[in-house]
């Protein structure tokens, strides 16, 4: 046990990470800006020895000094003034007992690390998310339909093992006839209907008999619940009805059976979240 080493999990690491590139951002984009103050008052400031310290860059300087506010009470707030070729400034900081320093020139490349890190972070943790659950292959193929696909062979289930339905599986068998020997309706000018809609309270049978007449017919079922036509991105859903009728189109004929068909085709409001139905 004394040579045991702890590890800790990958997990912890990203998480901190990602807590280190939240601070960094809410550092840069929501840090409290300077009050900015025309440089005749920075000087006044100076002589009078209201400056506690400042920082010289190349363009500007920054720094901090006792200002008065609204009721008259002495605040030190940090202030910035653009900075002007001054070769008595120094001096006279030195004399008034100011605190001063240089500051690094900003460059390109340190600006560009300072969001680009935290966004590289971000990114990793989201994808280490994706692949803890399961969906890491499919993070750039959102629009794959999700559908179970069920070849002739793995139906298993024909009319004699839907119990009652009579009338339903009396109407659904022209359909299975079709299926089976399209030549004889097409010859006669005959169509396919587009769908059959199946109503019936839940667990009354109505995907047990979808099954059944795939079985019947002996061709590939497709399985998918309307839910699954519902994301957060616009146009996802649609990407996943396009994908799902052209797989089927590959193994036609075949019969698509969507559930919860109730999930679709919702009306959009104010809801700000509603623009994926």
């Amino acid at each position: 046990m004394q040579g045991r080493k702890i590890r800790i999990p990958l997990s912890i690491w990203l998480l901190l990470l990602l807590l280190w590139g939240f601070v960094l951002m809410n550092s840069l984009l929501f840090a409290p800006r300077p009050m900015r103050i025309p440089y005749s008052q920075f000087k006044e400031m100076v002589a009078e020895g209201k400056v506690k310290e400042v920082v010289i860059g190349k363009e500007a300087i920054e720094g901090k000094g006792v200002f008065v506010d609204e009721k008259g009470k002495k605040v030190e707030k940090a202030f910035y003034v653009v900075r002007v070729e001054d070769p008595d400034l120094v001096r006279e900081l030195r004399e008034k007992g100011v605190a001063f320093s240089g500051k690094q020139q900003y460059t390109f490349l340190r600006g560009l690390l300072s969001w680009v890190i935290p966004l590289i972070i971000f990114i990793g943790f989201w994808m280490f998310l994706l692949r803890r659950m399961g969906r890491g292959p499919e993070f750039m193929s959102v629009g794959r339909s999700k559908a179970k696909i069920y070849a002739e062979d793995q139906i298993g289930i024909n009319f004699k093992d839907v119990a009652g339905l009579d009338e339903a599986k009396e109407e659904l068998k022209e359909i299975v006839e079709f299926l089976k020997t399209p030549q004889k309706f097409t010859r006669l000018g005959g169509k396919l209907p587009k769908g059959v809609l199946l109503v019936g309270p839940p667990g009354c049978g109505k995907t047990l008999l979808a099954r059944a007449v795939a079985g019947e017919a002996k061709v590939p079922f497709f399985s998918i619940s309307g839910s699954e036509f519902v994301e957060m991105f616009v146009g996802v859903g649609a990407a996943r009805v396009r994908d799902l009728f052209a797989r089927a189109q590959e193994k036609a004929p075949c019969i698509i059976f969507i559930d919860e068909l109730d999930a679709l085709g919702k009306a959009r409001g104010i809801n700000p979240v509603g623009g994926h139905d």
